[in-house]
């Protein structure tokens, strides 16, 4: 099975985490890996999604970071400008998209930092598949596996689930 780790970690959103809210420690993972591996997952591909999960959730909350280095929080009137490679990894309607839930406060200046770190650490073997960049709908399941990740969240997790969801219901009907 070819899957990338955002196929499986949409997965295992959509399969596992609404039975558990939260993903296990990592010596408690045993039982899930085999759920996923009996899925057709790649035990390589499961560990690095594993790994990105345990990222988002670990990432501080206190000062927002840019490749590394500490930034301060951007004042009212400031704006984010992209660097070439996440120019390169995520399109312009993702980009638009991040600045407008920061506009709206779903995001906040470091929860969006951490989808832009989140969404570059994904397997650069799954962004060459997929034109080297990541679309909308990619970076709509970023947001919301981050926000799902980070403690003190819910309300935006909640409105960023209904909005992935509400939109995927209307393509069914």
């Amino acid at each position: 099975m070819k899957e990338t780790v955002l196929d499986l970690l949409m997965y295992l959103f959509e399969n596992h985490m609404e039975e558990e809210p939260h993903l296990p420690p990592a010596p408690l993972r045993t039982d899930l890996q085999q759920k996923l591996l009996h899925a057709g997952f790649d035990a390589d591909e499961i560990g690095r999604a594993f790994s990105w999960l345990d990222a988002a959730a670990n990432e501080p909350t206190e000062r927002a970071t840019v490749h590394g280095a500490e930034v301060s929080a951007p004042k009212p009137t400031s704006f984010r400008v992209f660097t070439a490679e996440e120019q390169m990894a995520l399109d312009i309607e993702s980009r638009g998209l991040l600045i407008q839930l920061e506009a709206i406060g779903v995001l906040s200046a470091q929860t969006r930092e951490t989808v832009i770190e989140r969404a570059l650490a994904l397997d650069e073997r799954a962004l060459a598949l997929d034109n080297d960049e990541l679309d909308i709908e990619d970076i709509k399941w970023v947001v919301m596996l981050v926000l799902f990740a980070r403690p003190g969240e819910e309300a935006a997790f909640a409105w960023m689930e209904d909005l992935v969801f509400a939109e995927t219901a209307e393509l069914l009907h």
